[in-house]
């Protein structure tokens, strides 16, 4: 077995927090092909929709069939590609190797209240049963998912290479081209983003709006919401969509081809003095095509009078991602990571563009900002670098290190907390309090009506 290292080689462990994987719209299940006689989708009103986008790639399809939403719910749970067969043998290596590991390196000494030794001992009966490949890995995941700290988890080797994809900018799977967060309360799925040059931005989806039923069938959380917007590629998808402040609308989409990386917002907030403070929208930390888009959009804006980083929807991601955008803002030491055994210092070079070393800054944080998100916020708030807006984050620093093995799946295990250089705030405990409390669900408005936004402009006193 071996050390994973992610990205730049920055870290002499990898670090990944929070991956965001689950966030995206990403077809982990095989999908049938398309029906024989194509059913039209069609409005509330029953006029025939049509596709505002059929993708190059499906131009010289035959008429666009859809699947039931019964039939996209009924999809079997495993991949495009099998992995590759692995003996019994393999898989008793594999799971010595993993619990080993667990063992030594997981950040609770209690296993985090968890009977660690009944889990090992049942999983390996299972294994010693018999499991096919599949079920292995889909038994190795639940294991880790039983420490129960909502971080810690299991890749098999295809979901390996798409997170490796993922971290590189390199996403490529069929779907419709959105970047959401599923809210199983509120049975809807909130827009964060959109692919670029995807059926969804073509389709004129943009942030802020809401998913509230697809193909005419409510979203069906009790099973997986995202499994209802899957489907062969060239195939159609009809989804009931709703943009704050407007009624429903019935939008067909075609599943096409989705590559690419995920694209960060960045323009100026409105003021009324005069006063220059841009805006950047940081969707992931788990991109590494994320830090350049950032430093291209500091130099576009030039010398600024203020600054927010909204990064309320940011689920985590990976050091590679994180510390580059901490040299765009901070320098020295920032903190420290805490293992049960060891620390090691977070130490940040500054490397500014214009004036982004001095420039006021606000982050904007939410419930949902998580991981790396909440160091990052948490960081610059205690460096006096920045205020923060918005919503109390739920406090979940663990930090991941991940380890490959011989099958090539890898484990992800919580193996540290971080701690700011320059205050005893324990994040873990008490999440990122904001200095000033301002939020609305994201679905609920647009740029131009965040409270947050307006909040963050009048605390830096513009």
């Amino acid at each position: 077995m071996k050390l994973k290292r992610i990205g730049l080689g920055l870290l002499v462990l990898s670090m990944l927090s929070c991956n965001f994987v689950t966030r995206m719209i990403l077809p982990a299940t095989a999908t049938p092909a398309p029906t024989a006689t194509p059913i039209a989708t069609l409005a509330p009103s029953q006029t025939p929709l049509v596709p505002s986008y059929i993708p190059p790639e499906c131009q010289a399809s035959a008429p666009f069939a859809t699947i039931s939403p019964d039939l996209a719910l009924a999809q079997p749970t495993i991949t495009f590609e099998p992995n590759p067969e692995i003996s019994k043998d393999l898989q008793v290596d594999v799971f010595d190797e993993l619990t080993k590991k667990v063992d030594t390196v997981y950040v609770y000494p209690d296993f985090n209240g968890k009977d660690w030794t009944e889990i090992k001992a049942r999983y390996r009966a299972k294994i010693e049963a018999g499991l096919d490949t599949e079920s292995f890995y889909l038994e190795m995941q639940a294991m880790i998912n039983e420490l129960g700290d909502e971080h810690s988890f299991y890749l098999s080797p295809l979901e390996v290479k798409a997170s490796e994809a993922e971290l590189r900018g390199e996403n490529d799977y069929v779907g419709v081209g959105i970047f959401s967060l599923p809210d199983p309360e509120r049975q809807i799925i909130s827009i964060i983003s959109t692919f670029p040059n995807s059926p969804a931005e073509h389709a004129g989806i943009k942030p802020h709006d809401k998913v509230i039923a697809v193909d005419g069938v409510p979203l069906q959380f009790d099973v997986d919401a995202t499994r209802q917007i899957r489907g062969p590629k060239c195939s159609a998808v009809t989804l009931t969509v709703q943009t704050p402040g407007e009624a429903p609308r019935d939008i067909m989409l075609i599943r096409a081809s989705i590559q690419g990386n995920l694209n960060i917002v960045s323009q100026l907030a409105p003021t009324t003095d005069g006063s220059k403070i841009g805006y950047i929208f940081i969707p992931t930390f788990f991109d590494e095509t994320i830090p350049p888009q950032i430093k291209e959009a500091m130099e576009a804006f030039g010398p600024l009078d203020g600054l927010i980083l909204d990064v309320r929807l940011n689920g985590g991601g990976s050091s590679s991602v994180v510390d580059p955008i901490f040299e765009l803002f901070v320098d020295g030491t920032l903190g420290k990571f805490v293992s049960r055994n060891d620390s090691r210092t977070l130490k940040i070079k500054a490397d500014p563009i214009n004036n982004s070393q001095t420039v006021p800054i606000i982050v904007i944080v939410s419930e949902d900002t998580v991981s790396y998100g909440e160091i990052f916020a948490g960081v610059l708030k205690d460096l006096g670098r920045a205020k923060v807006v918005g919503q109390t984050s739920l406090g979940n620093v663990e930090v991941l290190h991940g380890y490959d093995f011989d099958d090539n799946s890898q484990v992800w295990i919580a193996s540290e907390t971080f701690y700011s250089a320059t205050s005893e705030t324990n994040f873990e405990q008490s999440g990122i309090i904001p200095d000033v409390e301002a939020f609305a669900e994201w679905d609920s408005i647009t740029f131009e009506t965040d409270p947050a936004v307006k909040a963050a402009v009048e605390l830096l006193g513009h």
